[in-house]
């Protein structure tokens, strides 16, 4: 009989890792792992090493991981359930590492709001990240991050500082604590998180993609994150702007060119399907494409196969293609613009980003987000006022992520103190605003301007008016915000707060 049965004489050892008792809920098999994770470890006092391997085995049964930091925010113990993550022997070789290499820049990094929060002694619950480290991963994961307390008695290691657990995002219910970070995407809506699951589930898929999605919507970021989350991960992510070339430039970018193919080509030329042979090519402003240089595509498609230009001999390429475009290609294709064959060719998975109007729950964790950027790429450290994020919702956008990164990084480059206030941001967002803003009064008494007051239109809308409003438009929230006078960002707020979202 192996250890393994031994310690456990009432189940039967099942596959896995896992023991089965008696019809019970299936548990992790990972005592002796746990304990021969700490075991190695001389820096434990016996006290602590027993704590680790109890804490460790706990929480296993429940499928839950969890990672130890250090007050410079390095990894000093992760236990055995990191390995259900990512893959063997990870629990040992984070060891000493930044937790950024497993958690991304982006959470905590030095200006990351998951390290700041800890930095200030507090929790976060509910947040989710994308794990990943050394070619592992990637995987979404929800955390919670905590400051650990000392206190008598005292049997944790006295140099943890932090604590991290997760849990497997799909395992984590709807309506979370904090936005999700998923390979350099930042969102809270729900039709961005679906990308999102998509995005997962087409994790051993290389099907052809077309994202379709208004200019600035970030259609080269979801890409990218498609392509991280691919079996081609390892691989060349090579993007092409079809729409920033001339028909004769483009032909040798994506296939290449012989010696003497033209006047200037004195060299062979390797062209953009054979540097993404085994990875992901993605082509930007697909509408924008040639009617002959459809036809190519279409034959590369279809048989991986394509020639460069002055040049007879038939070459293969395996490279995935993820298409975009900001246009109609229906239309397109109605207009004689586009080849029907090569829409379908394209469109196996579609996938639409909505614009930043329609999800204004992402504008808040994207300026956010953005900021932190920005400001560490400048060495400041920067905050928005609540003034700021106020003219932030009430905009547009017509310009999507795009403009709002314009407007982050403009602020941080013209404020002058640590909190970015509205006269710090661009005029043109604050014209924006003004619409649905009203003039500032003097308060009664005091002669001072009312700071971010409501539109009287909205002050006035209690939750029976606001229903009716949107029954009479069929809840249509473009409709009914406009015959109210205010902005669609409003409508939602107060949709939410009367309880009508």
């Amino acid at each position: 009989m192996s250890q393994s049965e031994k310690s456990h004489p009432a189940g039967n050892v099942i596959g896995d890792g896992q023991v089965e008792n008696g019809g019970s809920a299936r548990v992790p098999l990972l005592d002796d792992a746990a304990a021969g994770l700490y075991e190695a470890d001389a820096s434990l006092d016996p006290l602590s090493r027993a704590a680790l391997i109890g804490v460790s085995r706990a929480l296993a049964s429940v499928g839950r991981a969890f990672v130890c930091l250090d007050p410079h925010f390095r990894v000093l113990h992760a236990s055995i359930m990191l390995e259900k993550l990512l893959g063997p022997g990870t629990a040992l070789r984070v060891r000493g590492r930044p937790v950024e290499e497993l958690l991304g820049e982006d959470l905590f990094g030095r200006n990351g709001p998951l390290r700041r929060a800890l930095q200030a002694g507090d929790r976060r619950e509910g947040w989710r990240a994308t794990l990943q480290f050394e070619g592992a991963g990637p995987r979404l994961v929800s955390i919670t991050v905590a400051p650990l307390k000392h206190g008598p008695p005292d049997i944790c290691d006295p140099r943890i500082a932090h604590l991290i657990m997760m849990r497997p995002a799909e395992e984590e219910p709807s309506g979370g604590g904090g936005p999700t970070f998923f390979s350099g995407v930042v969102a809270s809506s729900p039709a961005v998180l679906q990308i999102f699951r998509l995005i997962e589930n087409l994790e051993q898929s290389e099907a052809t993609i077309l994202i379709t999605g208004e200019t600035g919507t970030g259609k080269e970021v979801i890409a990218r994150a498609i392509h991280e989350h691919s079996p081609r991960r390892h691989a060349a992510f090579v993007a092409v702007n079809c729409g920033a070339l001339p028909a004769e430039l483009l032909d040798s970018e994506l296939f290449g060119h012989v010696r003497g193919a033209f006047t200037g080509a004195v060299r062979d030329r390797l062209g953009r399907f054979e540097v993404a042979s085994d990875g992901t090519l993605f082509l930007d402003e697909i509408a924008d494409i040639a009617p002959h240089l459809q036809v190519k595509l279409l034959r590369v498609l279809q048989e991986h196969t394509f020639a460069r230009v002055g040049e007879n001999q038939s070459r293969t390429t395996n490279a995935r293609i993820i298409a975009a475009t900001n246009q109609d290609l229906r239309q397109a294709m109605t207009e004689g613009r586009f080849r029907e064959d090569l829409y379908y060719r394209l469109r196996v998975v579609p996938l639409k980003i909505p614009p930043l109007r329609s999800r204004p729950e992402d504008i808040q964790p994207l300026a956010n987000h953005l900021l932190a950027r920005f400001s560490q790429q400048h060495g400041l450290f920067k905050r928005l006022s609540p003034q700021a994020m106020r003219v932030f919702l009430d905009h547009s956008w017509p310009g999507n992520v795009r403009e709002l990164a314009n407007a982050i990084e403009y602020a941080v480059a013209v404020s002058k103190s640590e909190t970015i206030l509205p006269e710090d941001l661009p005029a043109g967002i604050l014209e924006g605003a003004m619409v649905h803003l009203p003039s500032p009064k003097p308060a009664p008494g005091i002669g001072e301007p009312v700071a971010n007051a409501a539109p009287p239109a909205a002050r006035n809308l209690d939750a029976a008016h606001l229903r009716a409003e949107l029954d009479t438009h069929h809840w249509r929230r473009d409709a009914t915000a406009h015959a109210l006078g205010i902005s669609r960002t409003t409508l939602w707020r107060l949709m939410r707060e009367h309880k009508l979202a």
